[in-house]
């Protein structure tokens, strides 16, 4: 799938996943805990909304902005590095979501278990980012970590989606291909969705 052997081929596709973790954990980390540094919570508190009705509006809008980083990473990925996108835009769209709800649910869930922006932003890098990169296998091949590592690895979303997203671009897969690592990211994204859901309480603390 690469006669070449041109390593930006290989980079560039899981630089475009890794930029979109990046910006949809980020941004959502600091959602909730914005509420409770500006004041705004005890009116959310006073609402009739449930827990998982908030998370779902904060989630919304940060789906649509992973959408459009999606857009115009892929557009800088095939026009400015040359790299062939075989398979089709649409395929593309629907891989990504599961992929994208995961991160915005980690990012919300950090935002409810932290106390200000400063907490959020780091536990997102050093405890959800770090490990996601180098566990991934988008610096490292997991081939050659140790056995060990290697099944830790089957519980970081961000391996899936390299997969897909060098599928997508390099082999021309589509979802009746990679259908395995999207249903197994839509099981990441519910658990998540859920538990950011579960840990969110209506309360000052």
């Amino acid at each position: 799938y690469n006669p070449d052997l041109k390593s930006r081929w290989f980079y560039v596709p899981a630089i475009l996943a890794m930029t979109l973790m990046l910006v949809t954990m980020i941004l959502p980390s600091m959602a909730v805990v914005r509420e409770k540094e500006i004041g705004t919570m005890e009116q959310i508190i006073v609402t009739p909304i449930r827990s998982w009705q908030l998370i779902i509006g904060k989630l919304f809008p940060f789906l649509i902005i992973g959408y459009v980083n999606l857009f115009f990473i892929t557009a800088l990925v095939v026009w400015l590095f040359g790299v062939p996108l075989r398979g089709t835009l649409g395929g593309l769209v629907v891989l990504t979501i599961p992929f994208l709800l995961t991160n915005l649910a980690l990012g919300l869930f950090v935002s409810t278990i932290v106390r200000n922006q400063q907490q959020a932003m780091l536990a997102s890098m050093f405890f959800l980012m770090v490990p996601m990169i180098y566990l991934s296998g988008l610096i490292f091949p997991i081939e050659n970590m140790p056995i060990v590592i290697q099944k830790i690895t089957y519980a970081i979303p961000l391996r899936y989606y390299v997969d897909i997203i060098r599928g997508v671009f390099l082999k021309g897969s589509g979802v009746a291909v990679l259908w395995p690592e999207m249903a197994t990211l839509s099981g990441f994204a519910l658990a998540t969705i859920t538990l950011a859901s579960v840990r969110f309480r209506k309360r000052l603390d």
